[in-house]
């Protein structure tokens, strides 16, 4: 077949409810090589620390709506990121998603191996 469709809730929310819902894509759709996730964060809520080292994945992080805090450990540097920003991550570089506002936050996940 030349596509495959997907719903974002195809699979199970690999969060727990009351923080939101993430949802990894990439088999759903049966992807090849490009991982594909819905990340929404309830306020105060976060994703996980982690890096890319092993896969040797870049990510790609765009906020659909709400605003989302990006803390790269190894930096020590925060990157805020409001509705409609992006932000491309090296696999080395450490990240963790934050939500620290008052509403739901809601983003698009990309990943690929370099």
């Amino acid at each position: 077949m030349g596509y495959d469709t997907a719903s974002k809730t195809d699979p199970e929310s690999v969060i727990d409810e009351e923080w939101g819902g993430m949802w990894f894509l990439k088999e759903s759709l049966e992807s090849d090589h490009v991982g594909f996730s819905i990340l929404e964060l309830e306020p105060d809520g976060k994703g996980m620390e982690h890096d890319e080292s092993d896969s040797g994945q870049e990510e790609i992080y765009y906020v659909v709506s709400g605003t989302a805090e990006v803390e790269l450990t190894d930096r020590d540097e925060t990157v805020t990121l409001e509705e409609d920003d992006l932000i491309r991550i090296d696999p080395e570089e450490t990240r963790q998603i934050f939500n620290r506002s008052d509403e739901r936050v809601k983003l698009v996940l990309v990943g690929a191996p370099l």
